[in-house]
């Protein structure tokens, strides 16, 4: 028994001076790049609970664009709101509840609102409502439509934030403009025919902010879509990201820990060796 004592404390010896070489090591390798700090992954399972959509209601015919889709939804997730499986708008869930502004296909639309955790994991799917956008059948086929392959997008304070967008149906040219949520201008810029474009900015404050993008054609048809910025950092309580002040808090690099792991790695190593010294001295003694 005092043999198998003997030999595990080696190991653990071992993993402990590993462990303080890595956390030194790493450290030293920030510092060289301008910071201090641990990075990580952290799994998560996939959102549970499926968000709903209470209004408009099922059978509902819409007259006016846009349409405010809202519900409730589980906290801490994105909720993206898709029409007839193209993707709609998004927006945060907010204190259980999301409302999100969308434009629609001309004839019938089957709305469902799907969440995604920071992880971009996908949870359930809403009830489905079905809405009816009444429209001349002579420009059916030509209804305006903005989408992208992006929901939410993210980036640095201070840096350029460029988001891919797609321009569908009606007749150009197109003024089209970019409301980031930050209080800035909204840009504005042109397009001669449909396709893919890019609206980029830059953010100079972290936070959670609501980028409206609208499309004008050449006969004032309207298409909107509604999406989710992103600006890194440390948001201040109280401090408005988007108008409803979320004070929610998103970090790139934390170096706190390293502070306490460090002597904690080190105090461990020292018990380890004390206590292997122990074990040697009892054996000598009973020689």
């Amino acid at each position: 028994m005092k043999i198998m004592a003997l030999a595990k404390y080696p190991l653990i010896i071992i993993l402990s001076v590993s462990m303080v070489l890595s956390v030194i090591s790493s450290a030293q390798a920030a510092e060289e790049s301008g910071s201090v700090g641990l990075e990580g992954k952290i799994s998560a399972p996939p959102p549970s609970r499926a968000a709903t959509i209470t209004f408009p209601r099922n059978g509902q015919t819409i007259t006016d664009l846009p349409v405010e889709v809202s519900g409730l939804c589980p906290d801490d997730v994105t909720v993206r709101i898709y029409k007839n499986g193209v993707f709609a708008g998004a927006t945060p869930c907010r204190n259980g509840s999301y409302s999100v502004k969308i434009d629609l296909f001309a004839g019938k639309n089957e709305l469902v609102a799907r969440v995604y955790d920071d992880l971009n994991q996908k949870g359930p799917d809403s009830n489905k409502v079905t809405v009816t956008l009444p429209v001349d059948g002579s420009s059916a086929g030509d209804r305006i439509s903005l989408t992208s392959a992006f929901a939410k997008r993210g980036t640095n304070p201070g840096e350029g934030l460029s988001w891919p967008m797609t321009l569908s149906g009606g007749k150009g040219p197109y003024a089209i403009t970019a409301d980031w949520g930050d209080g800035k201008e909204a840009d504005v810029l042109s397009q001669a025919i449909p396709g893919n474009f890019n609206i980029s900015h830059i953010y100079d404050t972290p936070g959670i902010y609501t980028v409206t993008v609208k499309a004008i054609d050449i006969n004032d048809e309207v298409a909107f879509l509604q999406v989710v910025g992103v600006s890194n950092g440390n948001v201040a309580q109280g401090q408005s990201a988007d108008g409803e002040g979320s004070g929610q808090s998103f970090t790139k690099i934390l170096w706190q820990p390293a502070v306490f792991t460090i002597p904690l790695l080190l105090l461990s190593f020292w018990l380890g060796r004390k206590h292997e010294l122990h074990v040697l001295r009892k054996r000598l003694e009973n020689k």
